[in-house]
């Protein structure tokens, strides 16, 4: 599964569309005024069915990410030199980025995840995300979330 991530660039709090490769709309990303990130993801039909909350006070940047209001795991990236690392507490992934911090992959012991690169020259963020199976899209979309307000905050 391809999908497109774009940042809405006319947009007070973080949101985001995500299409397939179908240039249909497969996820809907709206932020809520909080401390810290607070993004609520939206499926195709408008229900909500994920949620990335970041955490407020920590060294280095930590979310929470919900499915359904039920807490699966947690994101933070790591202290790193060159290649940056996020470590996850959800499945048995693993993250680990490029020295620009433009590409990621996403893997476990057993297979390859998800391939993450950011797009240049565009008004937003916007990155491609290559999905091994389509059934780990919406956890996929959260760590590209995650990632993206981590370097957001960096400035």
């Amino acid at each position: 599964m391809k999908l497109l991530f774009k940042q809405r660039v006319f947009s007070w709090l973080d949101s985001y569309d995500i299409y397939n490769e179908y240039d249909e709309t497969a996820f809907t990303v709206e932020g809520r005024l909080s401390w810290g990130h607070r993004l609520v993801i939206y499926d195709r039909t408008g229900n909500e069915v994920g949620e990335i909350r970041e955490e407020i006070l920590t060294f280095l940047p930590k979310f929470r990410m919900f499915i359904h209001g039920q807490e699966i795991g947690m994101i933070q990236k790591e202290l790193t030199f060159l290649k940056p690392r996020f470590y996850l507490t959800c499945n048995d992934w693993e993250i680990e980025g490029s020295v620009m911090e433009w590409d990621y992959d996403v893997f476990s012991s057993k297979r390859h995840i998800m391939h993450v690169e950011k797009q240049l020259l565009n008004w937003s963020d916007t990155y491609t995300m290559d999905i091994d199976q389509d059934e780990d899209a919406l956890i996929c979309l959260m760590i590209v979330l995650a990632i993206d307000a981590a370097k957001c905050n960096r400035g």
